[in-house]
Protein backbone atom coordinates (compact mmCIF):
# COMPACT_ATOMS: atom_id res chain seq x y z
CA UNK A 1 0.00 0.00 0.00
CA UNK A 2 1.23 3.50 -0.88
CA UNK A 3 -0.04 6.47 1.12
CA UNK A 4 -1.83 9.36 -0.53
CA UNK A 5 -0.69 12.95 -0.24
CA UNK A 6 -2.42 15.22 2.29
CA UNK A 7 -5.75 16.72 1.25
CA UNK A 8 -5.67 20.50 1.81
CA UNK A 9 -7.58 21.70 4.86
CA UNK A 10 -11.05 23.17 4.57
CA UNK A 11 -12.89 20.79 2.26
CA UNK A 12 -16.31 19.79 3.58
CA UNK A 13 -18.66 16.84 3.14
CA UNK A 14 -22.35 17.04 2.25
CA UNK A 15 -24.57 13.99 1.75
CA UNK A 16 -21.45 11.86 1.96
CA UNK A 17 -19.78 13.67 -0.95
CA UNK A 18 -16.93 16.12 -1.33
CA UNK A 19 -18.29 19.66 -1.29
CA UNK A 20 -16.58 22.53 -3.11
CA UNK A 21 -17.89 26.09 -2.87
CA UNK A 22 -21.32 24.89 -1.79
CA UNK A 23 -21.67 22.20 -4.49
CA UNK A 24 -21.23 18.47 -4.11
CA UNK A 25 -18.97 16.70 -6.57
CA UNK A 26 -22.02 15.22 -8.32
CA UNK A 27 -23.67 18.63 -8.59
CA UNK A 28 -20.52 20.07 -10.11
CA UNK A 29 -20.32 17.28 -12.68
CA UNK A 30 -23.98 17.86 -13.56
CA UNK A 31 -23.40 21.62 -13.75
CA UNK A 32 -20.45 21.08 -16.09
CA UNK A 33 -22.39 18.63 -18.23
CA UNK A 34 -19.55 16.11 -18.44
CA UNK A 35 -16.33 14.89 -16.86
CA UNK A 36 -13.39 15.25 -16.43
CA UNK A 37 -13.37 18.77 -15.08
CA UNK A 38 -11.21 21.15 -13.09
CA UNK A 39 -13.05 23.07 -10.39
CA UNK A 40 -11.45 26.21 -8.92
CA UNK A 41 -12.80 27.82 -5.76
CA UNK A 42 -12.96 31.64 -5.87
CA UNK A 43 -13.41 31.72 -2.11
CA UNK A 44 -10.21 29.77 -1.54
CA UNK A 45 -8.31 32.04 -3.95
CA UNK A 46 -9.45 35.18 -2.13
CA UNK A 47 -8.61 33.66 1.23
CA UNK A 48 -5.15 32.63 0.04
CA UNK A 49 -4.21 36.10 -1.14
CA UNK A 50 -5.55 37.62 2.08
CA UNK A 51 -3.54 35.11 4.15
CA UNK A 52 -0.37 36.07 2.31
CA UNK A 53 -0.97 39.81 2.72
CA UNK A 54 -1.46 39.34 6.45
CA UNK A 55 1.80 37.40 6.79
CA UNK A 56 4.05 39.52 4.59
CA UNK A 57 5.43 43.04 5.18
CA UNK A 58 3.08 45.76 3.96
CA UNK A 59 5.91 47.07 1.78
CA UNK A 60 5.98 43.85 -0.26
CA UNK A 61 3.89 43.67 -3.43
CA UNK A 62 2.33 40.37 -4.48
CA UNK A 63 2.64 39.21 -8.07
CA UNK A 64 0.86 36.26 -9.66
CA UNK A 65 2.96 34.07 -11.97
CA UNK A 66 0.21 33.21 -14.41
CA UNK A 67 2.00 30.20 -15.89
CA UNK A 68 0.62 28.32 -12.88
CA UNK A 69 -2.93 28.70 -14.21
CA UNK A 70 -4.05 30.97 -17.06
CA UNK A 71 -7.76 29.97 -17.05
CA UNK A 72 -9.50 33.21 -18.03
CA UNK A 73 -12.07 33.56 -15.19
CA UNK A 74 -9.44 32.61 -12.60
CA UNK A 75 -6.93 35.00 -14.15
CA UNK A 76 -9.46 37.85 -14.12
CA UNK A 77 -10.05 37.24 -10.42
CA UNK A 78 -6.31 37.11 -9.67
CA UNK A 79 -5.72 40.37 -11.55
CA UNK A 80 -8.21 41.99 -9.17
CA UNK A 81 -6.51 40.53 -6.08
CA UNK A 82 -2.78 41.02 -6.66
CA UNK A 83 -0.42 43.92 -7.43
CA UNK A 84 1.23 42.59 -10.56
CA UNK A 85 1.28 39.75 -13.07
CA UNK A 86 4.37 37.90 -14.26
CA UNK A 87 4.18 36.44 -17.77
CA UNK A 88 6.48 34.32 -19.93
CA UNK A 89 5.15 34.67 -23.48
CA UNK A 90 3.25 36.86 -25.90
CA UNK A 91 0.31 34.51 -25.57
CA UNK A 92 0.18 35.03 -21.82
CA UNK A 93 0.44 38.78 -22.40
CA UNK A 94 -2.65 38.74 -24.61
CA UNK A 95 -4.53 36.60 -22.09
CA UNK A 96 -3.74 38.87 -19.16
CA UNK A 97 -4.62 42.00 -21.12
CA UNK A 98 -7.99 40.38 -21.78
CA UNK A 99 -8.32 39.81 -18.04
CA UNK A 100 -7.98 43.54 -17.41
CA UNK A 101 -4.37 43.85 -16.28
CA UNK A 102 -2.55 47.18 -16.53
CA UNK A 103 0.56 46.69 -18.72
CA UNK A 104 2.51 48.86 -16.27
CA UNK A 105 2.03 46.12 -13.66
CA UNK A 106 3.19 43.29 -15.94
CA UNK A 107 6.69 41.83 -16.05
CA UNK A 108 7.88 39.51 -18.82
CA UNK A 109 10.44 36.81 -18.02
CA UNK A 110 11.69 33.74 -19.83
CA UNK A 111 14.57 32.93 -22.20
CA UNK A 112 14.03 32.99 -25.94
CA UNK A 113 11.84 36.08 -26.28
CA UNK A 114 11.31 36.75 -29.98
CA UNK A 115 11.73 40.21 -31.47
CA UNK A 116 7.99 40.60 -32.01
CA UNK A 117 7.39 39.76 -28.34
CA UNK A 118 9.99 42.29 -27.25
CA UNK A 119 8.49 44.94 -29.54
CA UNK A 120 4.96 44.39 -28.28
CA UNK A 121 6.07 44.49 -24.64
CA UNK A 122 8.14 47.64 -25.14
CA UNK A 123 5.29 49.37 -26.94
CA UNK A 124 2.85 48.52 -24.13
CA UNK A 125 5.15 49.56 -21.29
CA UNK A 126 5.70 46.08 -19.89
CA UNK A 127 8.87 45.50 -17.85
CA UNK A 128 11.21 43.05 -19.57
CA UNK A 129 13.11 40.74 -17.25
CA UNK A 130 16.23 40.44 -19.39
CA UNK A 131 17.76 36.97 -19.64
CA UNK A 132 20.98 37.71 -21.55
CA UNK A 133 23.21 40.44 -22.97
CA UNK A 134 21.98 39.60 -26.46
CA UNK A 135 18.35 39.96 -25.43
CA UNK A 136 19.10 43.34 -23.83
CA UNK A 137 20.78 44.61 -27.00
CA UNK A 138 17.94 43.38 -29.21
CA UNK A 139 15.44 45.12 -26.95
CA UNK A 140 17.40 48.39 -27.00
CA UNK A 141 17.69 48.26 -30.79
CA UNK A 142 13.94 47.72 -31.11
CA UNK A 143 13.23 50.60 -28.72
CA UNK A 144 15.59 52.92 -30.63
CA UNK A 145 13.93 52.01 -33.93
CA UNK A 146 10.42 52.67 -32.63
CA UNK A 147 11.28 55.69 -30.51
CA UNK A 148 10.01 54.01 -27.35
CA UNK A 149 11.76 53.63 -24.01
CA UNK A 150 12.24 50.03 -22.94
CA UNK A 151 11.56 49.17 -19.31
CA UNK A 152 14.20 46.61 -18.42
CA UNK A 153 15.10 44.67 -15.31
CA UNK A 154 17.89 42.10 -15.28
CA UNK A 155 17.10 38.57 -14.30
CA UNK A 156 20.07 37.52 -12.22
CA UNK A 157 21.40 33.97 -12.14
CA UNK A 158 22.71 33.96 -8.56
CA UNK A 159 25.54 31.76 -7.37
CA UNK A 160 23.21 30.32 -4.71
CA UNK A 161 20.04 28.29 -5.12
CA UNK A 162 17.02 27.62 -2.93
CA UNK A 163 17.82 24.67 -0.68
CA UNK A 164 15.26 21.89 -0.88
CA UNK A 165 13.47 23.38 -3.86
CA UNK A 166 11.68 21.04 -6.22
CA UNK A 167 13.03 22.96 -9.20
CA UNK A 168 16.29 24.90 -8.97
CA UNK A 169 16.30 28.09 -11.00
CA UNK A 170 19.63 29.56 -9.89
CA UNK A 171 23.20 28.53 -9.17
CA UNK A 172 25.67 27.20 -11.71
CA UNK A 173 25.10 27.04 -15.46
CA UNK A 174 21.49 27.92 -16.26
CA UNK A 175 19.51 29.05 -19.32
CA UNK A 176 17.79 31.57 -17.04
CA UNK A 177 19.13 35.01 -16.32
CA UNK A 178 22.53 36.67 -16.46
CA UNK A 179 25.33 35.26 -14.30
CA UNK A 180 25.68 37.57 -11.32
CA UNK A 181 29.28 38.58 -12.08
CA UNK A 182 28.20 39.90 -15.50
CA UNK A 183 25.21 41.88 -14.24
CA UNK A 184 26.94 45.19 -13.33
CA UNK A 185 28.42 45.68 -16.79
CA UNK A 186 25.10 44.91 -18.46
CA UNK A 187 23.17 47.22 -16.15
CA UNK A 188 25.55 50.08 -16.91
CA UNK A 189 25.14 49.37 -20.64
CA UNK A 190 21.35 49.41 -20.31
CA UNK A 191 21.38 52.68 -18.38
CA UNK A 192 23.82 54.31 -20.81
CA UNK A 193 21.63 53.17 -23.70
CA UNK A 194 18.72 55.23 -22.42
CA UNK A 195 16.50 52.40 -21.20
CA UNK A 196 14.37 52.68 -18.08
CA UNK A 197 16.36 50.35 -15.83
CA UNK A 198 13.90 48.81 -13.39
CA UNK A 199 16.23 46.72 -11.23
CA UNK A 200 16.53 42.97 -10.63
CA UNK A 201 14.58 39.76 -10.88
CA UNK A 202 16.29 37.13 -8.71
CA UNK A 203 14.60 33.73 -8.69
CA UNK A 204 16.55 30.89 -7.09
CA UNK A 205 14.08 28.00 -6.97
CA UNK A 206 10.51 26.80 -6.56
CA UNK A 207 8.29 24.34 -4.65
CA UNK A 208 10.13 24.68 -1.33
CA UNK A 209 8.39 23.79 1.93
CA UNK A 210 11.25 24.70 4.27
CA UNK A 211 10.60 28.21 5.60
CA UNK A 212 14.15 28.55 6.91
CA UNK A 213 15.55 27.79 3.44
CA UNK A 214 13.31 30.46 1.91
CA UNK A 215 14.30 32.96 4.63
CA UNK A 216 17.97 32.26 3.98
CA UNK A 217 17.51 32.65 0.23
CA UNK A 218 15.66 35.96 0.62
CA UNK A 219 18.45 37.24 2.88
CA UNK A 220 21.08 36.24 0.31
CA UNK A 221 18.96 37.82 -2.45
CA UNK A 222 18.83 41.17 -0.65
CA UNK A 223 22.56 41.01 0.03
CA UNK A 224 23.29 40.24 -3.60
CA UNK A 225 21.01 43.05 -4.79
CA UNK A 226 22.79 45.54 -2.55
CA UNK A 227 26.20 44.38 -3.74
CA UNK A 228 25.21 44.61 -7.40
CA UNK A 229 23.71 48.06 -6.86
CA UNK A 230 26.95 49.29 -5.34
CA UNK A 231 28.88 47.86 -8.29
CA UNK A 232 26.51 49.53 -10.78
CA UNK A 233 26.52 52.83 -8.93
CA UNK A 234 22.75 53.23 -9.03
CA UNK A 235 19.94 52.02 -6.78
CA UNK A 236 17.34 49.69 -8.32
CA UNK A 237 13.79 50.98 -8.60
CA UNK A 238 12.34 47.51 -8.12
CA UNK A 239 13.42 44.05 -7.00
CA UNK A 240 11.44 40.88 -7.65
CA UNK A 241 12.55 38.51 -4.88
CA UNK A 242 11.18 35.49 -6.72
CA UNK A 243 8.96 33.07 -4.89
CA UNK A 244 9.55 29.43 -4.25
CA UNK A 245 6.73 28.75 -1.78
CA UNK A 246 5.60 25.17 -2.24
CA UNK A 247 2.44 23.28 -1.36
CA UNK A 248 2.18 19.79 0.14
CA UNK A 249 1.62 17.17 -2.55
CA UNK A 250 3.06 14.02 -1.05
CA UNK A 251 2.89 12.01 2.18
CA UNK A 252 4.81 13.68 5.04
CA UNK A 253 4.83 17.05 3.24
CA UNK A 254 3.79 19.91 5.53
CA UNK A 255 2.68 23.46 4.62
CA UNK A 256 5.34 26.14 4.45
CA UNK A 257 5.29 28.54 7.41
CA UNK A 258 4.59 31.86 5.69
CA UNK A 259 4.42 33.78 8.98
CA UNK A 260 8.01 32.76 9.70
CA UNK A 261 8.99 34.00 6.24
CA UNK A 262 7.07 37.26 6.61
CA UNK A 263 8.52 38.04 10.03
CA UNK A 264 12.06 37.42 8.80
CA UNK A 265 11.52 39.55 5.72
CA UNK A 266 10.12 42.38 7.84
CA UNK A 267 13.28 42.27 9.93
CA UNK A 268 15.40 42.45 6.77
CA UNK A 269 13.38 45.40 5.46
CA UNK A 270 13.98 47.22 8.75
CA UNK A 271 17.75 47.11 8.19
CA UNK A 272 18.14 47.62 4.47
CA UNK A 273 21.41 49.09 3.22
CA UNK A 274 21.36 52.58 1.76
CA UNK A 275 21.28 51.29 -1.83
CA UNK A 276 17.92 49.61 -1.25
CA UNK A 277 16.19 52.13 1.02
CA UNK A 278 13.93 53.51 -1.74
CA UNK A 279 13.52 50.27 -3.67
CA UNK A 280 10.11 48.68 -4.24
CA UNK A 281 9.92 44.94 -3.57
CA UNK A 282 7.70 42.19 -4.89
CA UNK A 283 7.33 38.47 -4.46
CA UNK A 284 6.25 36.27 -7.37
CA UNK A 285 4.06 33.27 -6.60
CA UNK A 286 1.96 30.95 -8.73
CA UNK A 287 1.55 27.46 -7.31
CA UNK A 288 1.18 28.61 -3.69
CA UNK A 289 -1.57 31.07 -4.59
CA UNK A 290 -3.74 28.84 -6.78
CA UNK A 291 -2.66 25.21 -6.39
CA UNK A 292 -4.82 24.22 -3.43
CA UNK A 293 -7.87 26.05 -4.80
CA UNK A 294 -8.30 23.50 -7.59
CA UNK A 295 -9.75 19.98 -7.69
CA UNK A 296 -9.77 17.65 -10.70
CA UNK A 297 -12.89 15.48 -10.90
CA UNK A 298 -12.89 12.41 -13.12
CA UNK A 299 -15.46 9.61 -13.34
CA UNK A 300 -14.80 5.89 -12.97
CA UNK A 301 -15.82 4.16 -16.20
CA UNK A 302 -14.54 0.67 -15.43
CA UNK A 303 -13.52 -1.45 -12.47
CA UNK A 304 -11.30 -4.42 -13.21
CA UNK A 305 -9.05 -6.97 -11.53
CA UNK A 306 -5.62 -8.05 -12.77
CA UNK A 307 -3.37 -10.50 -10.92
CA UNK A 308 -5.09 -9.71 -7.66
CA UNK A 309 -4.96 -5.94 -8.05
CA UNK A 310 -7.96 -3.65 -8.46
CA UNK A 311 -7.93 -0.97 -11.13
CA UNK A 312 -10.35 1.95 -11.16
CA UNK A 313 -10.26 3.23 -14.74
CA UNK A 314 -11.34 6.86 -15.14
CA UNK A 315 -12.28 9.09 -18.06
CA UNK A 316 -9.38 11.40 -17.13
CA UNK A 317 -5.66 10.91 -16.74
CA UNK A 318 -2.22 12.31 -17.45
CA UNK A 319 -3.44 14.29 -20.47
CA UNK A 320 -5.00 16.65 -17.90
CA UNK A 321 -2.94 15.84 -14.81
CA UNK A 322 0.60 15.22 -16.01
CA UNK A 323 2.05 16.16 -12.63
CA UNK A 324 -0.25 13.89 -10.63
CA UNK A 325 0.71 11.01 -12.93
CA UNK A 326 4.35 11.52 -11.92
CA UNK A 327 5.51 12.65 -15.35
CA UNK A 328 6.19 16.34 -14.70
CA UNK A 329 9.64 16.41 -13.14
CA UNK A 330 9.41 13.85 -10.36
CA UNK A 331 12.06 11.13 -10.21
CA UNK A 332 10.17 8.65 -8.03
CA UNK A 333 6.41 8.58 -8.48
CA UNK A 334 4.44 9.32 -5.31
CA UNK A 335 0.71 9.69 -4.85
CA UNK A 336 -0.91 13.11 -4.97
CA UNK A 337 -3.82 13.82 -2.60
CA UNK A 338 -6.78 11.86 -3.97
CA UNK A 339 -10.16 10.64 -2.79
CA UNK A 340 -13.37 9.02 -3.96
CA UNK A 341 -15.33 12.25 -4.14
CA UNK A 342 -18.76 10.62 -4.10
CA UNK A 343 -17.82 8.66 -0.96
CA UNK A 344 -15.77 11.34 0.71
CA UNK A 345 -16.80 10.46 4.26
CA UNK A 346 -16.56 6.68 3.81
CA UNK A 347 -13.86 4.65 5.50
CA UNK A 348 -11.15 3.02 3.38
CA UNK A 349 -12.05 -0.56 2.55
CA UNK A 350 -9.70 -1.70 -0.21
CA UNK A 351 -6.41 -1.16 -1.96
CA UNK A 352 -6.88 0.11 -5.50
CA UNK A 353 -5.02 1.74 -8.37
CA UNK A 354 -6.61 4.78 -10.02
CA UNK A 355 -5.63 4.98 -13.69
CA UNK A 356 -6.61 7.06 -16.69
CA UNK A 357 -8.04 6.12 -20.06
CA UNK A 358 -4.87 6.41 -22.16
CA UNK A 359 -3.07 3.51 -23.81
CA UNK A 360 0.13 3.94 -21.83
CA UNK A 361 1.30 2.51 -18.49
CA UNK A 362 2.38 6.04 -17.56
CA UNK A 363 -1.27 7.02 -17.08
CA UNK A 364 -1.56 6.53 -13.33
CA UNK A 365 -3.31 8.83 -10.87
CA UNK A 366 -2.84 6.79 -7.68
CA UNK A 367 -0.94 3.57 -7.00
CA UNK A 368 -2.05 0.98 -4.42
CA UNK A 369 -4.06 3.55 -2.50
CA UNK A 370 -6.22 2.73 0.53
CA UNK A 371 -9.69 3.87 -0.56
CA UNK A 372 -13.40 3.33 0.06
CA UNK A 373 -14.96 0.74 -2.23
CA UNK A 374 -15.60 2.55 -5.54
CA UNK A 375 -17.60 1.47 -8.57
CA UNK A 376 -18.43 2.59 -12.09
CA UNK A 377 -20.06 6.02 -11.92
CA UNK A 378 -18.25 7.20 -8.80
CA UNK A 379 -16.19 10.39 -9.05
CA UNK A 380 -12.50 10.59 -8.17
CA UNK A 381 -11.02 13.84 -6.85
CA UNK A 382 -7.38 14.77 -7.38
CA UNK A 383 -6.50 17.69 -5.13
CA UNK A 384 -3.85 20.43 -5.49
CA UNK A 385 -5.03 20.68 -9.09
CA UNK A 386 -5.17 24.47 -9.34
CA UNK A 387 -1.61 24.86 -10.62
CA UNK A 388 0.21 23.20 -13.52
CA UNK A 389 -2.77 21.06 -14.40
CA UNK A 390 -4.86 21.77 -17.49
CA UNK A 391 -2.42 24.08 -19.27
CA UNK A 392 0.68 22.06 -18.35
CA UNK A 393 -0.61 18.71 -19.61
CA UNK A 394 -0.83 17.19 -23.12
CA UNK A 395 -4.60 17.51 -23.53
CA UNK A 396 -4.58 16.42 -27.17
CA UNK A 397 -2.59 13.25 -26.54
CA UNK A 398 -4.43 10.31 -28.14
CA UNK A 399 -7.17 12.70 -29.22
CA UNK A 400 -8.74 12.87 -25.78
CA UNK A 401 -9.19 16.63 -25.72
CA UNK A 402 -9.31 19.23 -22.98
CA UNK A 403 -11.03 18.96 -19.63
CA UNK A 404 -13.81 21.33 -18.67
CA UNK A 405 -12.71 24.14 -16.35
CA UNK A 406 -14.93 26.17 -14.06
CA UNK A 407 -14.55 28.82 -11.38
CA UNK A 408 -17.15 28.56 -8.64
Amino acid sequence: MKPLGPIPAGFDTRDGELEIAGYTASELAEKAGDTPLFVYSAERLRARVAELRTAMPERLSIHYAMKANPFAPLLELMVSLVDGIDIASEGEFLHVLGAGADPAQISFAGPGKRDRELARAIDAGVTLNIESENEARRAMAIAEKTGATAKMAIRVNPEFDLRGSGMRMGGGAKPFGVDQDRVPALAREIIAGGADWRGFHIYAGSQALDADAIVDTQKQTLGLAAHLSDMIGESPAHINLGGGFGIPYFPKDTPVDIKRIGDALSAEFNQLPAALQQTEFAIELGRWLVGEAGVYLTRIVDRKESHGQTYLVTDGGLHHQLAASGNFGTVVRRNYPAAIATKFDAEPAEEANIVGCLCTPLDRLADKAHLPRADVGDLVAIFCAGAYGASASPAEFLGQGKAIEMLV
